[in-house]
This record gives structure tokens, sequence and C-alpha cells, in this order.
């Protein structure tokens, strides 16, 4: 049987890819911040959450994210910016993913086929930025692809099978997204995870460090 990890099981698109992957007859273990109190604001809770793990996993989804931080949403203008509003969202948008991905080595075979995918967001891309606004989650989130990118690299070294990638989501309807969907093409969780089952399963070691989108098209950095 297949084994995944999810760090992010508890919200909404991390549950949602719980219950794709249990349908797929999956083994799924997830951490959280409700179960295993597993918060990118305090990092060194990181580790010791981490230190429950044990043995490798086919898959893991680093599947969290904050739009909206201490009641700080995202800005429409840079003038809008404070710095502690953005040093939150590197905080929790690309901080704490990283220190999950300084440890996540030895939870992969090296052996054998492996992925991990980290939910990043396309206003992230700075080549597909054409609105502007929202200048911390874009900064957050250009810097975790860039993260993402690096890790992967470096993995490779080591678990030449690995696709690592960083893995745009679409939009969801989750409470993290509920206020900014408006009219937007919005998805169910459990409807976009099925799609990003798929993507996520469909990469292989020639995906590693490269940017997809929910429908796997890659976006550009």
């Amino acid at each position: 049987m297949k084994k995944i990890l999810i760090i992010g099981s508890s919200g909404g698109i991390g549950a949602a890819l719980e219950q794709a992957y249990l349908r797929k007859g999956w083994e799924c273990k997830g951490l959280s911040r409700q179960t295993h109190g597993i918060d990118f604001t305090q990092p060194e809770t990181i580790p010791s959450a981490l230190s429950l793990l044990n043995g490798t996993f086919d898959t893991v989804i680093i599947a969290t994210g904050a739009l909206t931080i201490g009641r700080v949403g995202p800005e429409k203008t840079i003038r809008a910016i404070t710095g502690h509003g953005m040093a939150d969202q590197m905080q929790v948008n690309a901080i704490g993913p990283a220190l999950i991905l300084s440890q996540v080595g030895r939870l992969l075979p090296r052996d054998r086929q492996a992925r991990v995918a980290v939910l990043s967001a396309r206003v992230g891309s700075i080549g597909d930025n054409r609105l502007g606004g929202w200048i911390s989650y874009r900064a957050a989130k250009a810097a975790l692809n860039q993260i993402v990118h690096t890790s992967a690299i470096e993995l490779a070294r080591s678990h030449p099978l690995l696709a690592c990638f960083s893995l745009h989501p679409g939009t969801v309807e989750t409470p993290l997204t509920k206020p900014f969907v408006a009219n937007q093409n919005s998805r169910p969780a459990l409807e976009a995870a099925v799609m990003l089952h798929n993507v996520i399963e469909g990469r292989n070691a020639k995906d590693t460090g490269k940017f997809f989108d929910q429908n796997g098209v890659l976006v550009p950095w």
C-alpha cells in the first residue's frame, strides 16, 4: 500500500486531499496545527511534530498557507504594506515550508519514485503578474517557489527518482478563500483535490523543480 504524508491535513485543501487519497486506497498520515501543534508562526513546533514520523512516504504534500494573518489581508496597493504584515506572510507561506523541506529527505525513499508537492499560488509567479496588488502574499509565494526549486536541485543528488515541485491548486472553495472568491471559477475542495491527485501522481523525476497548475500545465516563474 502506498503511503502519503499531508502537512496541513486539517485545512480545507489538506482535508480534501486526504479524502481523495483514501478513496484511491492510500495509507494517509496527516500533521496539523489542530492535532499535532505544528504552527508555522512558531518554528520550534516544526521539528517536534516531524519527530513523530517514522519510515518513508511515497508522496509528501505541504498543503499549508494563509491569505489573511492576524486579520491583515492581502494589500490592494504597495502603499498599504507594513513590515509586520509582510514578515508574517513570509513566516507562514515561505519560511514554514522551507523548514519542512529542510528535513523531508529522511522521509522519502531513495530507491523508487517519490513526490513532494508544495502548494503555492499562481499569484507568486513573477512572469504571470499582470494585475499587481497582494504584494506581501505574492512575494511570499515567489520566495516559496525559489525555495522549492532550490530544494529540488539538492534533493535530486540523494533522491534521483524524486519529483519535488510547486503546485497551484486553482481557486478552491475553502474558508481561506471565501472572502476573495467572488465570481471567479472556483471548485469545491474535494473536486479540486481529485484533480490535484492526478497532477501530483503524474509527475516524475523529469518534472522536479518545476511549477504546475491544477491541470498539470507549467506556470512561469
